[in-house]
């Protein structure tokens, strides 16, 4: 069992305001707000996915908030989508800088000829998270897909 660790107010408002970045993300991915979830990044981001988390070659590698558009842009192929988020953990945390890891289930349905399907994905974001004028942002976002299924939907 881990010791009771003691943090300042201040640190305690942060990993909130972090964890709710994280959130924010998933929210905005689901309610195709690509503007709001392009905001949530630095102008010189670094978004990396990775299809295959056992796969060092990236499949996809952007630079900026500009290049996240079309990405984000991507998920209006699905007919509906809902992004699970599960622990997510902060490793260091200093000053305006800090490294974190989330896990996600991201479900994504599509519909064709009137066929559903369900796609699910488990998602692992590695992030590194910067303080800029008093608002936590992605520095980098590397997305890791562990595991996908795909299936009809009734």
């Amino acid at each position: 069992m881990n010791k009771l660790v003691s943090i300042s107010p201040e640190e305690a408002a942060d990993r909130l305001a972090i964890r709710e970045l994280v959130e924010a993300y998933a929210h905005c991915a689901d309610r195709r707000d690509a503007k709001g979830q392009i905001s949530l990044f630095t102008t010189d981001t670094h978004f990396v996915v990775y299809m295959n988390a056992k796969d060092p070659t990236p499949a996809q590698e952007l630079h900026s908030r500009e290049e996240l558009a079309p990405v984000f842009a991507e998920l209006n192929k699905y007919n509906a989508t809902t992004h699970f988020i599960g622990q997510s953990t902060i490793y260091t945390l200093v000053g305006k800088r800090a490294i974190g890891e989330t896990y996600c289930l991201a479900h994504h349905v599509t519909v064709d000829n009137g066929n559903r399907r369900l796609m699910v994905a488990s998602l692992r974001y590695h992030d590194i998270f910067v303080k800029m004028d008093g608002a936590w942002l992605f520095a980098e976002r590397l997305l890791y897909v562990d595991w996908m299924d795909e299936r009809a939907l009734g």
